[in-house]
């Protein structure tokens, strides 16, 4: 139940979802549609948003925003006012790319800088951008999406791990920055999600193969992603970590930090060269795909 005093900030609203074509972004935006909002559906592909504004049932706008570039954030977020009439009252930093199979020493500059500058810099773009509107407001949401990666930590997926570490650390950060401003703060940290980043991001073949099985066999539905996420975001959840073996790994990396990193090493030694879950990029709805 929610009371009068705690307002349901994600019904009604004026969202901007990045990587809206599709996945958890698409599955945020329909929700959000579904709550009686307005959603401009901003993806790097033009088509896949307009595809997504078809499916609301409600109004929708479709842009095209490679959120690594700060000047097509910046546009955004104008067109957003121009659309709203005023500031947007939820902004949800979801679009992202997947990337793993390589250790550190071995993955290359350039695949740091395709991931980072996505799954990391656009997210600081989105608040950059998106958060003085809401401070000046006074009111309205963020919601940044990272991964159990973030805190996971797993080997094989530097450039995933930091990207997801940085969102979870701006979120916190945030979070304080903003308390009593009356803007939320929420980062959502899943594993699992039945979405295709396995496929289009930049993940070795074996870890590819490995990682649609798992999310076949246990991973949630971005539908499912998305009502809890905004069902949390309305209590002022900061952490959104839905599923249990995301809440294991968070349990277990605190309890007994040094012991998990030697036992997340020592499974990947004695598996050279064969995929394990823990060798594997979260493939969450971190991703627009």
């Amino acid at each position: 139940m929610f009371s009068r005093s705690r307002p349901r900030l994600t019904h009604g609203a004026d969202a901007v979802v990045t990587g809206a074509g599709s996945g958890i972004g698409r599955a945020f935006a329909l929700e959000i549609a579904r709550r009686g909002g307005r959603v401009v559906c901003a993806d790097i592909s033009l088509e896949r948003a307009e595809e997504t504004v078809r499916m609301l049932d409600g109004p929708g706008f479709a842009v095209q925003c490679d959120v690594a570039v700060q000047s097509q954030v910046e546009d955004l977020a104008l067109f957003a006012e121009l659309e709203f009439g005023g500031a947007p009252t939820l902004v949800i930093n979801n679009a992202g790319v997947g990337i793993g199979g390589k250790p550190v020493g071995a993955i290359g500059f350039e695949d740091w800088n395709w991931a980072l500058g996505i799954n990391l810099w656009g997210v600081v773009h989105g608040c950059e951008t998106f958060v003085p509107l809401l401070r000046t407001a006074g009111r309205g949401g963020i919601i940044n999406v990272a991964s159990a990666a973030g805190f996971a930590a797993a080997p094989t997926m530097g450039p995933y791990n930091v990207g997801k570490a940085g969102v979870m650390s701006l979120s916190e950060t945030l979070a304080a920055e903003l308390s009593g401003s009356g803007v939320h703060v929420t980062v959502l940290c899943p594993t699992f999600v039945k979405t295709n980043v396995a496929v289009d991001g930049r993940i070795t073949e074996r870890s590819t193969e490995l990682a649609q099985k798992l999310m076949r066999w246990t991973g949630f539905s971005p539908e499912r992603i998305a009502v809890t996420t905004l069902n949390a975001h309305d209590r002022n959840r900061l952490y959104v970590v839905p599923q249990l073996d995301a809440k294991a790994v968070w349990l277990t990396k605190r309890l007994l930090p040094t012991l998990y990193t030697r036992g997340a090493g020592l499974l990947d030694r004695l598996l050279p060269g064969e995929p394990t879950p823990q060798s594997l990029p979260a493939v969450s709805a971190s991703t627009g795909v």
